[in-house]
């Protein structure tokens, strides 16, 4: 029985964490294609658990806890909860709606969140964390490590006492890419998804010379600017912006004009 759909006969690679590519997975296989699972970012927890520890200790003295990503929920909840149920005066923000789910499936709701571009302008952009509603009040920001320091930056600029607080850490993928240069071998890799700039990295450094090559040649799916653009300044040209999410990577794999 012959395939239906509009991604049929196409495999399309995804890269998300294991732990967060299912629905991406789901969707590309219900439209028909082949999902090829490839993380490009493994997670595991902190190397120091202290700072989260310490976090978790004094949970009641912040007025806002933020969660980056759902890596973050799944990591810091269960120390933080293990002391107590959530403080009802205290506010959770989260930059994505990946995230504002992974906080309710741990009993956590009234969130604040974007609800069209996810990142940390969108989330500064909300009313909810102006200067006049964040002066002097403390917030924990819930992250992996390494990476940007705009959104705490710039809450301390609006008068804020931020504590940054490592829950767990990303590292490149363990195993090499055979499994993509033997998709592309045999003419049966059509398409990755990538969410993650520094994932991306991972991917161009695990390449070499004949895997650089297919992926010049292969259409790489991005839903943030900041990913496309650093996907240019890595030298790759054949990338293609969708809106945010799961939800725009899979409206962006069914609206590409795909070759005969």
């Amino acid at each position: 029985m012959s395939v239906v759909g509009p991604l049929a006969g196409r495999t399309i690679v995804v890269t998300r964490p294991q732990a967060q590519a299912a629905p991406l997975v789901e969707a590309i296989a219900a439209a028909g294609g082949v999902p090829l699972v490839f993380p490009l970012l493994e997670i595991s927890p902190a190397v120091d658990p202290q700072p989260l520890a310490e976090a978790a200790a004094r949970f009641n003295d912040y007025a806002f806890a933020v969660f980056i990503s759902p890596n973050a929920v799944d990591y810091a909840l269960p120390t933080i909860l293990a002391r107590g149920p959530w403080p009802a005066a205290l506010t959770p923000a989260a930059v994505g709606q990946g995230t504002v789910k992974a906080l309710v499936a741990h009993g956590v709701g009234g969130c604040i969140a974007p609800t069209e571009r996810f990142d940390s302008e969108a989330l500064l952009a909300l009313p909810e964390l102006a200067a006049s509603r964040v002066a002097g009040r403390r917030i924990a920001i819930f992250r992996g490590d390494g990476g940007r320091e705009l959104l705490a930056d710039t809450l301390r600029q609006r008068g804020a006492k931020v504590d940054c607080v490592t829950c767990y850490r990303r590292s490149g993928p363990s195993r090499g890419a055979s499994p993509l240069l033997a998709a592309w071998r045999a003419g049966r890799l059509d398409a990755l998804t990538v969410s993650s700039s520094e994932g991306l990295r991972y991917l161009v450094d695990l390449l070499d010379g004949e895997g650089l090559a297919f992926l010049h040649e292969t259409p790489v799916f991005v839903p943030h600017v900041r990913i496309a653009e650093n996907a240019r300044a890595l030298g790759l040209s054949n990338i293609l912006l969708t809106d945010a999410a799961d939800a725009g990577i899979l409206a962006g794999l069914l609206a590409y004009n795909w070759p005969q």
